[in-house]
């Protein structure tokens, strides 16, 4: 997609944007992989007749599929118009690229794994990064170039 085609909208510079964002951020994360995690029954399923078709070689999806179902489901909603999964959108959410670029598909994947990945490594000090960073954001945030903002002020 060419430059021109982007609408350029920049993150508010407004302290109140972000205020409460981390709470939030906790709250949209819980209700994504509960969502995520009804996702991935029916795509088990298809994995399991995909498996009986393909003599058994499909069976060898069953331990990244829920990676995979995350990372869909991220990358369509977090990078798609609203930039915001649903349960992002629940709590009032959304993220933004500091650049003032929309986020995209590739994007919002990229987050997503790093976020796995400082998660893993510093599970649970990763909040405690946003307690003491501008905007609340988080390890993953700061090596992407994205912030999460209140959608009301964004």
């Amino acid at each position: 997609m060419s430059m021109h085609n982007e609408q350029v909208r920049f993150p508010s510079d407004d302290w109140r944007a972000y205020q409460g964002v981390l709470s939030r951020r906790v709250f949209a994360f819980i209700i994504d992989y509960v969502i995520i995690a009804l996702l991935w029954i029916p795509a088990a399923v298809v994995v399991f007749f995909l498996g009986i078709l393909t003599l058994g070689l499909g069976f060898l999806l069953y331990p990244v599929l829920f990676a995979l179902v995350a990372m869909l489901y991220f990358g369509l909603t977090v990078g798609g118009r609203d930039q915001a999964s649903p349960g992002m959108r629940i709590m009032g959410v959304a993220i933004a690229r500091t650049d003032g670029r929309p986020m995209d598909f590739l994007t919002a994947i990229v987050h997503l794994v790093i976020f796995w990945i400082a998660n893993a490594l510093l599970t649970p000090l990763i909040l405690l990064i946003g307690l003491f960073t501008d905007r609340g954001r988080l390890l993953h945030d700061l090596l992407i170039g994205t912030v999460t903002v209140r959608r009301d002020m964004y």
